[in-house]
């Protein structure tokens, strides 16, 4: 019984990771058309030079694809930076784009600046957690070079060792030797 949750609990996962990609997927070919409808439009560069009011939708496409590429890396690699980053995106873009009071610009500066304190904390945490990682990895390393280390010096010692009763021996003749008898 146990055997089959854990292979369901797999296809289910499995399942998920797939349909997940097939969203990347469809989300890609979105900002795919997007850029190539936006870049086919040579016209809107000609109407912004005439009047700036054109380059209010402008910036609003382009700030879609920027935030259509991001979710895209998060559903791709889904880690706290991707999805800081999305929201950071998301902020900017209401605070640039929207038309917005004094009060809300600054309460989207107050969220975009704790965004990113909050991606450095969650960044330094994970770079400190991965330097412990690779220092017990190397003391890992180190206990088992000493342990080799002590097997092989064990193995030589074992291997050169003469039995007490023989080095006695030995040296009892070597006595009679020098003594002539």
């Amino acid at each position: 019984m146990e055997k089959f949750k854990n292979r369901f609990k797999k296809d289910i996962q499995r399942l998920c990771e797939t349909l997940e990609m097939a969203v990347a997927v469809i989300v890609l070919v979105g900002i795919v058309l997007t850029i190539f409808s936006l870049l086919s439009d040579f016209e809107i560069f000609h109407a912004m030079l005439d009047d700036t009011t054109e380059f209010k939708p402008f910036l609003e496409d382009i700030f879609v694809i920027v935030i259509g590429i991001e979710f895209l890396q998060m559903l791709c690699r889904p880690n706290s930076d991707n999805v800081m980053e999305v929201l950071i995106f998301l902020v900017a873009r209401h605070m640039i784009i929207g038309d917005t009071t004094p009060m809300e610009d600054f309460i989207s500066v107050i969220s975009v600046g704790l965004l990113c304190v909050l991606r450095r904390y969650l960044h330094v945490t994970k770079e400190k957690e991965r330097n412990k990682e690779k220092e017990q990895d190397k003391e890992k390393e180190r206990d088992t070079e000493k342990e080799r280390d002590r097997e092989k010096s064990g193995e030589e010692n074992t291997g050169k060792e003469k039995h007490p009763d023989a080095e006695h021996s030995a040296g009892a003749e070597k006595m009679q030797e020098k003594t002539g008898a």
